[in-house]
């Protein structure tokens, strides 16, 4: 049953629909906007998110293409100069790579290389992180790499309503947008600790998304947990282990959602940090040179003299990928909240440490 709210009717969505519903109403907003990749046309692609567009818009607005990143990337770009809106899917964000030289030589630098006479509003999507025993590769998160690379925007979001929004504010862009999907939370919000919903998103405050047309900022983060003791940083699935992990642990956490990982919202994070004194920086991608990294070293510049402890950082190991032990690689919410609890109190954990314990 639908409702309302100040973007018109509502209804129930997973992240896929969100996502289709987002692509739905651009490709009948906009007839510069085109869809294509593999698989997304007569089938609708591999996790379904394209279903139905190309019998409703034509085969000529959604299509197949051939096995060749590096082709679709470079197609998208050269269809954006000339004025269209191409929105490519990499069928994982694992298969980028045959198409790096594109996005980062060619997409990114468009811009700038001609001077502003051309631009490559192309976005492509990437189902990235675990949760379906993908393997090393079916289940990378490589959000760091792209968020190095001047004239890309870089998004991943946590929830329908989001996904939709920003979606289309990424079409709508005349910068390349990398838009990375967690498979994870594609059919529903799960519990923090396994891969089931905690409830069906139709029951779920953030599952109920507007049926038409409205934006979600690309360069605005969001506050889904106020707190007082500490402050969490934090994207995609990883928001519910943190939230999970804070009332699991008693511990009073500031839970922000980056949404955009760049353009940053630094103004939100240093808010936040500044009020609590604490930082905890949560992902799922390996941490050494992780975008926790970045992220610790901005709070460092910007709030030294409010930090009360070290900023700490979780996330996944520093291994390949391990196919039967996922699980154990992603960080669970009894990592995350002794996190909290160091921080909370790291004289204690300092102790600790010297003692080997």
């Amino acid at each position: 049953m639908a409702n309302s709210s100040r973007h018109g009717k509502t209804t129930p969505m997973t992240m896929i629909q969100a996502l289709r519903s987002a692509m739905d109403v651009m490709l009948e907003r906009d007839g510069n906007v085109v869809i294509f990749g593999q698989d997304v046309g007569y089938f609708g692609g591999v996790f379904r998110c394209t279903e139905g567009l190309q019998a409703k818009h034509g085969r000529h607005r959604v299509f197949d293409a051939p096995i060749s990143e590096g082709g679709i990337v470079g197609a998208a770009v050269g269809m954006g100069a000339y004025g269209l809106r191409p929105v490519v899917e990499i069928q994982f964000a694992d298969y980028f790579y045959p198409a790096t030289d594109q996005i980062v030589s060619e997409a990114a630098r468009l811009r700038y290389r001609s001077g502003g006479e051309f631009i490559a509003p192309l976005t492509i999507r990437m189902p990235c992180g675990g949760g379906i025993y993908g393997g090393q590769t079916h289940s990378q998160s490589p959000e760091a790499m792209f968020t190095h690379v001047s004239g890309l925007r870089t998004v991943m979001p946590s929830n329908p309503y989001d996904a939709k929004g920003l979606l289309i504010s990424a079409i709508e862009s005349d910068d390349p947008v990398i838009f990375l999907e967690p498979k994870r939370l594609y059919n529903g919000p799960f519990d923090g600790h396994h891969d089931q919903p905690v409830v069906p998103w139709s029951k779920h405050p953030l599952g109920k998304v507007p049926e038409g047309y409205y934006t979600v900022p690309l360069e605005s983060a969001s506050v889904v947990r106020t707190g007082a003791d500490l402050t969490v940083i934090t994207y995609g699935t990883m928001v519910y282990v943190a939230e999970v992990a804070a009332s699991e642990s008693g511990i009073d956490a500031e839970v922000i959602d980056l949404r955009s990982l760049w353009p940053l919202d630094l103004d939100t994070i240093t808010a936040s940090v500044k009020k609590t004194g604490r930082c905890v920086i949560l992902h799922e991608a390996t941490q050494t040179s992780g975008f926790g990294a970045e992220l610790a070293t901005l709070v460092q510049e910007h709030c030294f003299y409010h930090l009360e402890a070290p900023i700490e950082r979780i996330a996944g190991w520093d291994t390949p990928y391990p196919h039967a032990h996922e699980w154990a690689y992603f960080p669970s919410p009894k990592r995350v909240a002794d996190a909290y609890r160091r921080v909370m109190n790291p004289d204690a954990a300092h102790v600790a440490g010297q003692q080997g314990e």
